[in-house]
């Protein structure tokens, strides 16, 4: 047991109603993770100089990629959390399949239907796939991070019991002292990869092809699966055995792409 447990910051999950209508704080995490990440994307693609010879969206359709990039978020990943780490209480609860505010976002399922939003986006406007690619990726860690917050406020997705002094004691999640991992995830797979690919993106990441997609989903698969290590997982829908979970198994796939992304970048010619 820590010496010193710090006390978790109850906060109303409600930020604030508007007559019946409840606004709540993972909603809103969601809301302005997407509206910030659309404004840097629209700042990226006004930047003719970082982009080379490469074509890339144009600034104004981007406004289409946001509604893309939102119903690909949302469908995608409610889904695959219904699928992967709940199906038999949603089958029992068919009624909350669509309770997104109650939270239950799988952020892979959430990664496929962006993809195939930015996929259909892209030939629709007949802009190359990985420019569309590289630009949301660059984008992406924004949304995650302020998600990682939103998992943290509600409370879920909490960590193992531990002993470090940083150590809380969750709602819900019994009286042991846990690791706040849902903000260790918030850290690198939201602020750090942002500051990572933005060097990378100032040092001419954007003029090769699907660099900045494979780093990205290289470093969110390595920051998930370490962080993987501190967060408690469902015993009857995440944990695999052998010290394995479902967040670390998913996150090789995008592990193995970002790699074969990153590869194939540097195999292209020296942009100019």
């Amino acid at each position: 047991m820590p010496i010193l447990v710090l006390p978790f910051p109850a906060i109303d999950p409600v930020f604030f109603s508007i007559g019946p209508l409840p606004i709540r704080w993972y909603a809103l995490a969601y809301i302005l993770g997407l509206i910030l990440g659309w404004l840097y994307a629209r700042r990226l693609a006004a930047r003719a100089d970082l982009w080379g010879a490469r074509a890339r969206p144009s600034v104004e359709s981007l406004d289409d990629l946001l509604v893309y990039a939102t119903f690909g978020t949302i469908i995608g990943g409610r889904l695959f959390n219904v699928l992967f780490y709940g199906l038999d209480y949603y089958l029992a609860h068919p009624g909350e399949i669509l309770a997104v505010w109650n939270g239950g976002m799988a952020f892979h399922g959430g990664l496929i239907g962006v993809a195939a939003g930015l996929w259909i986006f892209a030939r629709r406007n007949g802009y190359p796939v990985l420019s569309v690619a590289d630009i949301c990726s660059a984008a992406a860690p924004i949304g995650i991070f302020f998600g990682r917050l939103a998992n943290f406020i509600k409370p879920e997705m909490w960590g193992r019991p531990s002993d470090v002094p940083w150590a809380m004691v969750f709602p819900g999640a019994g009286e042991a002292p846990r690791h706040p991992s849902q903000l260790y995830e918030a850290g690198l797979e939201g602020l750090l990869l942002f500051v990572v690919l933005a060097i990378l993106i100032a040092r001419g990441g954007l003029k090769r092809a699907g660099l900045v997609s494979g780093v990205f989903g290289a470093g969110y698969a390595l920051a998930r699966i370490f962080s993987e290590v501190f967060r408690e997982p469902d015993p009857q829908l995440e944990a695999l055995g052998a010290g394995l979970t479902m967040g670390m198994v998913l996150s090789v796939p995008m592990l193995i792409a970002g790699l074969w992304l990153i590869a194939r970048a540097r195999g292209e010619a020296r942009p100019a």
